[in-house]
């Protein structure tokens, strides 16, 4: 590719093209069934503790899925993310209790905000590499932090609540919590689409080769600082969309709850801890997080604050220096490992 070229034209003839699955009816048949097995989760599951944890762990997966799109595939790591998680959260929560706009609209429209946001973030971050570009997002989520902290429009530290004067599906509120999990799960759908149609098209490909040879890359013509910019509009806008979710499901927000470090921490864990880079190592990690805070909550209850926290320091240490490529990774190591040894026994019994 010269120069000169578009860097939105397909992929040419020194970079790969995307591989088609050999079995893709057998896949679509497959994550079909798998989600009808998960839509039918509720009707066996009664009771509202576990369904809400449930919950939990099917929004947490959706965060650590829309993380994965900037840190997984294009490498950047992220470490202020909840930034988005909160503008999307106070966004639907304002246009619900302030101009009556319902959920419907106002949850998309929390998304476009945070895409933008993320946009102008982009815009002055991606200039630099490796730790600083994550130590300035850190610092981009506490300035957001502070602003909503003095924001009186906002609630400012006191937070907000949504009004219970309704209930249904045109409002998102409910007094049972099936159907914050089937609104969760396909919210979770829904971003594991858009990770799987990055995945096998060009700009998964551009975004994976940024990640490992941003050198290589450009000297391709590859616009390395605006396909950073697509991964950031659509990681901002889905984790976005998390966060207006979060608000209805609550019913009220601060921004400790929704702006804090902790929760950054959290949806990069859940890629990182499952298999950064991966379509459902998000999925796992976030299983795993979710299991541990909650019984963590459970058991220590609150002389136990802060629990999680140490966990997750331990995990990531863990993680960094056995598996670096996180559960899916141990997964398919341990897969590769099984077929050698089984060619080898093939090849033996041949002679």
């Amino acid at each position: 590719m010269t120069a000169s070229a578009s860097p939105l034209a397909p992929a040419p003839d020194s970079l790969p093209a995307p591989p088609l699955s050999r079995r893709p009816g057998r896949n679509a048949t497959i994550a079909l069934a798998v989600l009808l097995v998960a839509a039918a989760v509720p009707f066996v599951v009664t009771s509202p503790s576990r369904l809400n944890l449930a919950v939990l762990i099917l929004m947490a997966a959706q965060l650590g899925v829309a993380w994965n799109i900037l840190g997984g595939y294009a490498g950047q790591i992220s470490l202020g993310h909840a930034a988005f998680f909160g503008v999307g959260a106070y966004t639907a929560t304002i246009l619900f209790t302030n101009f009556g706009v319902g959920p419907w609209l106002g949850i998309p429209a929390g998304g476009l905000v945070a895409a933008v946001i993320g946009i102008v973030v982009g815009w002055s971050c991606f200039r630099l590499k490796g730790h600083y570009f994550a130590m300035a997002t850190i610092a981009i989520a506490e300035i957001v932090q502070i602003g909503f902290n003095n924001w009186e429009f906002a609630g400012a530290a006191v937070g907000l609540s949504l009004p219970m004067t309704r209930r249904g599906w045109p409002v998102m509120i409910f007094d049972d919590k099936a159907s914050y999990y089937w609104l969760a799960l396909g919210l979770l759908a829904f971003s594991l689409a858009v990770n799987f149609a990055i995945e096998r098209s060009f700009l998964g490909y551009y975004l994976r080769a940024i990640k490992d040879e941003p050198d290589a890359a450009r000297s391709l013509g590859v616009g390395l600082a605006l396909f950073k910019q697509v991964a950031l509009f659509a990681s901002s806008f889905l984790t976005a969309l998390g966060g207006g979710l979060y608000a209805f499901k609550e019913l009220y927000i601060d921004p400790p709850s929704v702006l804090s470090t902790g929760l950054s921490i959290k949806m990069a864990l859940a890629a990182i801890l499952g298999g950064v880079g991966t379509l459902f190592g998000p999925v796992v990690g976030a299983v795993v997080l979710t299991a541990v805070e909650e019984g963590s909550r459970v058991l220590l209850g609150g002389s136990g604050r802060g629990t999680d926290l140490i966990v997750y320091a331990l995990l990531i240490v863990g993680v960094a220096i056995y598996y670096p490529r996180g559960v899916i990774g141990w997964l398919l190591e341990r897969r590769d490992r099984r077929r050698a040894r089984r060619s080898s026994g093939h090849v033996d019994a041949a002679r």
